[in-house]
């Protein structure tokens, strides 16, 4: 099955200040992961080209890294996850930046089951999430999205 899934904010920063905290990421002062409510994301060595690491069980590699701009993700686990998902920031204008997150791959066999039933919904979650914790970097007023009740009973299943 093709998937193709993206997620995108603004968020009224300049694209500095954004890529700023997208140099944090994977980093024990990560400014974007939502590490308090998800799997934190790890990187062995850090996060740079060719680093091999994750988030609870989904694995993958550092494809491309352009600092400040794009981070692209290869897809190693599951097994049947065929393709990437990255960070892209991109200037709107000169107080506001497009955030956005993105996963284009090919699912096969058991891999489709789990994407349509459960990764997809966690996943959208945590994006979102993700793109709160960058928000709340810049504001008073902590933003949270809730998780639809799919998502809670699916966390509830997976953490028993």
């Amino acid at each position: 099955m093709h998937v193709t899934n993206v997620h995108k904010r603004t968020i009224k920063q300049p694209k500095n200040k954004v890529a700023a905290l997208l140099k944090t990421l994977s980093t024990e002062h990560d400014k974007v992961w939502p590490k308090d409510n998800w799997p934190a994301m790890r990187f062995k060595n850090g996060l740079k080209l060719g680093a091999k690491g994750g988030h609870g069980i989904i694995r993958y590699s550092v494809e491309e890294y352009i600092l400040g701009e794009l981070i692209v993700f290869k897809f190693s686990k599951p097994i049947g996850f065929n393709g990437v998902h990255k960070f892209e920031i991109k200037t709107i204008d000169a107080k506001s930046t497009e955030v956005k997150h993105s996963i284009v791959m090919k699912t096969e066999g058991l891999a489709t089951l789990k994407w349509i039933f459960v990764i997809r919904w966690l996943h959208d979650a945590l994006i979102e999430n993700a793109f709160d914790t960058i928000e709340n970097n810049f504001s008073e007023a902590q933003k949270f999205t809730r998780w639809s009740v799919w998502v809670r009973i699916w966390r509830y299943i997976l953490t028993r």
